[in-house]
Order: C-alpha cells, then sequence, then structure tokens
C-alpha cells in the first residue's frame, strides 16, 4: 500500500513539472508584414458617365403625300444606301388629279396660241394675251405641283445607314401629319455617345485641361473609352467633340458628345454605354486599396513607427488609379505603410517589416 502512494506522488510531481515547463515556453515574436515606402508617383483615373448612343444621322422618314401604302421593299435592320426605294404609296387618286390639271394646261395653251395672231392684228388687246398667258401658267403649276406629288408617293433612302421599326404594314393610310414615321435610316459608320457632367465635374474639366476656348479644352482633352453593357471594353478609341455652352438651369449639368468609329458595326443607335475619361495625376500618394480599412466609415491604414510598432492614421482619398488610392490627406513621403494583413493588427503592435516583394524571413523568438 505504501508503495501505491509513492507512484501516485511521483507521478503527480512529473505532471506538475511538464506543466510548468510548457507555461515557461518562450513567447512568440513579432510577425512579419510586407510594407512599403511612401513615394510620390504619376497616376491615372478615370471618371465615369451613363451615355446614350445615337447614330451619326437618325433620319425620321415620313410621307409627304396623303395614301395607302401599297409596298414596303426593305426590313428591320436592313442595311440601306442613299437612293435605296423604301416604300411605295398608292397614288391613283393623284394620277387622275393630274390627267385633269394636263388637260387644263392643253386648254390654257390653245387659248393663248388663239389669241397671239389677234392681238398681232390688232383685234383684240394686249391685256386679253397676257391673261390668257397667266391661265396657262397657273395651269402649269398645278399640274407640276400635283406630278411632284406623285412622286412623293416612291419614297426613298436620304442617307447610307439601317432601317429602324417598321411601325406600318401594307395597306396602312397614312399621311404627312401621323405622329409616328414610317421608319427610322439610322447612318451608325460613326456612333456619337452623349452624356452630362455636372457643375462641380464640369468645373475640375475646366481646370484640368488646358485651352481659352472650349475648342481648344477639348482638342487637348485625351481620347475617351467606351464600356459596353456586357462590362466589356469597346475596341475603338472615341474623341470629345462638343460640349453644350451653357448648363441646364433644371438638372444642372452640361452635355458632351464622343465620337466613336464603328466598322463593324457593335453599336447600335439607341443603346447605352459608359464613357471612360481617363485624367492624368502628376505627383500623387498612391497606397494599395488593399492597405486600407474602414473604422466608423473613414478610411484607415496602419503606419509602421521607427520601434517598428504600428500607429492607425486616418486618410483622405479622391479615387482610384488601377488597385491603388489616391491619398490627399494624411500621408507623407518617405513614412511605412503595412500593405497586407491589417485586419490581424492592433493599434501598437509590434512587427517585423517585410519589404513587399522580398521573401518573408523566420520569425524570431524571445
Amino acid at each position: 500500500m505504501k508503495n501505491i502512494k509513492l507512484s501516485i506522488v511521483a507521478a503527480f510531481l512529473i505532471f506538475a513539472s511538464c506543466g510548468k515547463k510548457e507555461q515557461q515556453a518562450p513567447a512568440q515574436g513579432p510577425a512579419p508584414f510586407p510594407v512599403q515606402t511612401v513615394e510620390k508617383q504619376d497616376a491615372v483615373t478615370y471618371q465615369d458617365y451613363s451615355a446614350n448612343l445615337e447614330g451619326q444621322q437618325n433620319v425620321e422618314i415620313r410621307p409627304k403625300v396623303n395614301g395607302f401604302i401599297q409596298k414596303i421593299y426593305v426590313d428591320e435592320g436592313q442595311i440601306v444606301k442613299k437612293g435605296q426605294l423604301l416604300f411605295k404609296l398608292e397614288t391613283q387618286t393623284l394620277n387622275q388629279d393630274a390627267s385633269a390639271a394636263k388637260a387644263a394646261v392643253h386648254a390654257a395653251q390653245v387659248e393663248t396660241d388663239r389669241l397671239v395672231p389677234l392681238v398681232e392684228r390688232n383685234i383684240i388687246s394686249v391685256v386679253q394675251l397676257e391673261t390668257a398667258k397667266a391661265k396657262l401658267a397657273q395651269a402649269k403649276s398645278n399640274y407640276g405641283s400635283i406630278a411632284a406629288s406623285i412622286g412623293f408617293g416612291t419614297i426613298v433612302s436620304p442617307v447610307n445607314g439601317v432601317i429602324g421599326s417598321l411601325p406600318y404594314r401594307e395597306g396602312s393610310l397614312v399621311n404627312s401629319t401621323s405622329e409616328t414615321p414610317l421608319t427610322t435610316v439610322s447612318d451608325t459608320k460613326i456612333v456619337r455617345a452623349y452624356f452630362s457632367m455636372n457643375e462641380k465635374q464640369l468645373l475640375f474639366f475646366n481646370k484640368t485641361f488646358k485651352g481659352q476656348t472650349t475648342a481648344e479644352k477639348l482638342k487637348n482633352a485625351p481620347l475617351v473609352s467606351l464600356v459596353l453593357i456586357d462590362d466589356s471594353e469597346y475596341s475603338e478609341k472615341g474623341k470629345l467633340a462638343t460640349m453644350n455652352g451653357l448648363v441646364n438651369p433644371t438638372t444642372g449639368t452640361t452635355q458632351f458628345r464622343a465620337e466613336f468609329a464603328n466598322p463593324n458595326a457593335i453599336l447600335r443607335s439607341g443603346g447605352t454605354a459608359i464613357v471612360r475619361l481617363p485624367i492624368e495625376q502628376k505627383e500623387v500618394i498612391l497606397v494599395p486599396q488593399n492597405a486600407v480599412f474602414e473604422v466608423q466609415g473613414k478610411q484607415t491604414i496602419y503606419v509602421v513607427k521607427k520601434d517598428n510598432k504600428v500607429e492607425s492614421r486616418i486618410i483622405q482619398t479622391s479615387g482610384t488609379s488601377e488597385l491603388n488610392f489616391i491619398v490627399t490627406d494624411g500621408l507623407e513621403t518617405g513614412e511605412v505603410i503595412v500593405v497586407e494583413g491589417a485586419s490581424k493588427l492592433k493599434e501598437n503592435t509590434e512587427i517585423v517589416p517585410q519589404p513587399k516583394g522580398q521573401a518573408a524571413t523566420t520569425t524570431p523568438t524571445k
């Protein structure tokens, strides 16, 4: 029994000794964190504006005369050339009017020819002949007007372009006062993107790009990109073409127009896209977006002090450049910031600064 008690006491002492050794194990030292020295450099930022797309020419096709649509020669989405036949209107009534007008011309001509020799013989006065000539001219004018109206029944495309919707069908009665056009022909070789800037954006635009006139500022502005509805970037770059000289008092905006070549007919009139304007900025402070975190709605970053302890710093930014924030306040050149793993740190945590891109070293122990 005595031996058993001695064994239990020995086991307890051994267990207690092991636990004490574990408690006295050396503490883990500062961990390495990627850091970066703050420097000024050039950057390009982008301003995006929602835009509506229109063809260089959007021509509404409307009838000049009343009539039934006798024949439609095109279909929706079809590419047409200038002068190509689009519609044929029924002009039977006009043809009858034209026959009557032509007969009136013939009668007036006969009357004029009859009076000429009588005037030459002084049988009648010259006034009668001049009156007959006036009636002849009026008859010819009336006939010409009706003949032109008959010609208006044949409707051709005034420009090269693409046919829009066809709201009417063959047999429909149309007239020159119809609210809806027969169709729209859109010339989309050059597509125009219309977008607006508010007063603050317009002021920034005018301060950024050099020039004493609007034309000079537009000329000095860089080429713009077009982001399509599927978030892809259109292959052709565009140029700012015009800027409205007035601010709309209702919306507080000014309209711009950018133009893009459309050789492969990818862009369609009536579509939407985003015009992306690049702005080059000189000598600005950039920090990776991964290094910035929010505390109570404020952008914060960890700065490494001389003793390798970190302190949080509230910063001010003005947009992004690729994967970086542009810092306008809160950081100075030469300071060192933590660029990764900020969520693992706390105020005054000591770290081992590891310049970004270098392999991590073995963590020292105390």
